[in-house]
């Protein structure tokens, strides 16, 4: 199966040329399609396996790891919001269930930093679009083998004209038409992925996607986003931003990054490596609107790098949210307010930002205990970020029987602050992902406005 942008070819017959889109969006429809078909194709089968005597384990095994090999293949190959909407689940395998994350995990990582590529001819194409017929004037050398393929680009390695090595991110004919394609389809899978994901709910992600889809498709403005960054961290210490050489809508060209990507660190890193970039993971968060005014919302683990040197590498900035004044102070206080179970100031302050409408009555003490697993790790002078901890959180928010369950149900999500809850929740996720040890109390008072850490000598933390 080929990627839906590419030429069109005598051997093949569902995808074709971009002026071809209503019948590629048919095409793109169906194979959606065949997501929750095919899981319900499966789990009969796997019924029908049952009643024949074979272990209800080892079905389910099966027919898991069928479902994840099919997810890689059909979201991988559409790319474009198939594909993002991929990528924003993987970041969440943390939450899943032990006994279905197994075979998810592998397979949905894979989206977060690999696709199937689209040919060498389709990428010259652009390249000669958005930098002149001559454009190989401009490289010393261009490795037509995709070091990256990504949701709605892919990144080829190449040496610059003036020697220096440069990462050239493309982007595939049709990714407009096809990103407003799979956006609007991709939700018929909502149904299935919340099966994944207990309290997870994928409309706002879906709403999130959309609303951002036009400036990631505008390379310029991600080029102004990386280059605000890389002028934020110049000559830093800590952290590594590549600068942008050239940019147009639709290609960047920017200073390669090498390292060991943060997906194979939680594959196979030492405690050690572990535990530095999930510190770096959780400052940089932080330190993004402090330094540069900007927050990197992509926040999934193919966007980031251990250098050689010790730096924590940062790519991929087509999502930011602007925030020229740096993180709401307001985020500190009411952190600090919480911590110290001062209740009913955070619900006063709570009703200020918009979190909780006037019009609803809340509980205070309920409100904290409903609260309290998500403060834990600032409960501690440092805190091992981990998958059943992460599992735990998706159970709490989500199960009935609890009495402080219904609270959930009050709390509303100013429009201000749906992308800092988003990238500081898919943050979480990488951090259980991560399984490393962080000095959370420290890094918060670094670099969160607002947060108060003198206020909480009284409260007991635990070491």
């Amino acid at each position: 199966m080929r990627v839906p942008w590419a030429p069109i070819r005598s051997d093949s017959s569902d995808n074709g040329p971009v002026s071809d889109l209503p019948r590629r969006a048919v095409t793109r429809t169906a194979k959606l399609a065949t997501l929750p078909l095919g899981l319900a194709g499966r789990t009969a089968v796997g019924l029908g396996k049952r009643v024949g005597g074979r272990p209800a384990e080892l079905v389910a095994a099966e027919v898991q790891a069928r479902t994840a090999e099919q997810l890689f293949k059909v979201l991988g190959e559409l790319k474009g919001g198939a594909m993002k909407f991929g990528q924003a689940l993987s970041v969440f395998e943390a939450a899943m269930p032990e006994e279905l994350a197994g075979p998810y995990r592998a397979t949905l990582t894979k989206l977060q930093d690999a696709a199937p590529p689209m040919p060498a001819a389709t990428v010259h194409k652009v390249l000669a679009t958005e930098l002149g017929p001559r454009w190989r004037r401009n490289f010393v050398d261009f490795d037509d083998s995709p070091a990256a393929a990504a949701s709605i680009g892919q990144v080829h390695r190449a040496v610059w004209k003036d020697g220096r090595e440069v990462a050239v991110k493309v982007q595939y004919p049709g990714a407009r038409e096809a990103l407003l394609s799979d956006l609007t389809q991709v939700s018929r899978m909502g149904r299935l992925a919340a099966g994944w994901i207990p309290g997870l709910d994928i409309k706002p992600i879906l709403g999130e996607l959309r609303a951002r889809m036009s400036e990631e498709l505008d390379y310029t403005l991600e080029a102004q986003s990386q280059h605000t960054f890389a002028a934020a961290f110049a000559g830093d210490e800590v952290f590594a931003i590549p600068d942008v050489l050239r940019s147009s809508e639709h290609l960047i060209v920017s200073e390669w990054l090498e390292g060991v990507p943060l997906s194979q660190l939680i594959a196979h890193g030492e405690k050690d490596s572990r535990d530095l970039v999930a510190r770096r993971y959780m400052e940089f968060l932080l330190a993004g609107p402090a330094r540069a005014g900007l927050l990197h919302a992509d926040p999934h683990p193919g966007n980031y790098r251990l250098t050689a040197d010790g730096r924590f590498g940062v790519l991929d900035f087509g999502a930011v949210k602007r925030l020229p004044d740096g993180m709401p102070p307001q985020i500190g206080q009411l952190l600090t307010l919480a911590l110290a179970e001062r209740d009913r100031e955070v619900v006063t302050g709570l009703r200020e930002e918009g979190f909780i409408k006037s019009s609803i009555e809340i509980d205070p003490h309920g409100l904290l205990e409903y609260l309290s697993p998500f403060l834990e790790p600032a409960r501690h002078t440092s805190w091992t970020f981990s998958r059943a901890w992460m599992r735990d959180l998706f159970t709490h928010i989500n199960d009935p029987r609890r009495p402080q369950w219904s609270i959930g149900l009050k709390l509303n999500l100013p429009p201000e602050y749906l992308l800092v809850h988003r990238v500081w929740l898919g943050g979480i996720a990488v951090l259980c992902q991560i399984g490393g040890e962080v000095p959370v109390l420290q890094v918060l008072a670094d670099w969160l406005p607002g947060f108060d850490i003198d206020a909480l000598d009284y409260v007991t933390v635990v070491e």
